[in-house]
């Protein structure tokens, strides 16, 4: 599944309000992939930061910066 990042509430980029994590385990425990795109360079936060980087490292949960490079991740095993 790809997501822009525009169709997604600003308190999901709170990782306080744990949003992002209680919808993210839900991908993970269905075994779904999910690439969200676009421009994070935005977020101050080094929480989100190493979030999104951590999230990158693995094979399920991408944020990422255009569509291309979405279809390019998600297609990997």
């Amino acid at each position: 599944m790809i997501i822009n990042k525009s169709s997604i509430c600003e308190e999901f980029f709170d990782l306080s309000t744990k949003i992002a994590g209680e919808i993210l385990q839900k991908f993970i425990n269905y075994r779904k992939k999910i690439a969200i795109i676009g421009d994070f360079s935005i977020y101050t936060s080094k929480s989100l930061k190493d979030f999104i980087y951590e999230c990158n490292k693995g094979k399920d949960i991408f944020f990422v910066s255009n569509e291309k490079h979405a279809i390019e991740k998600l297609s990997m095993d």
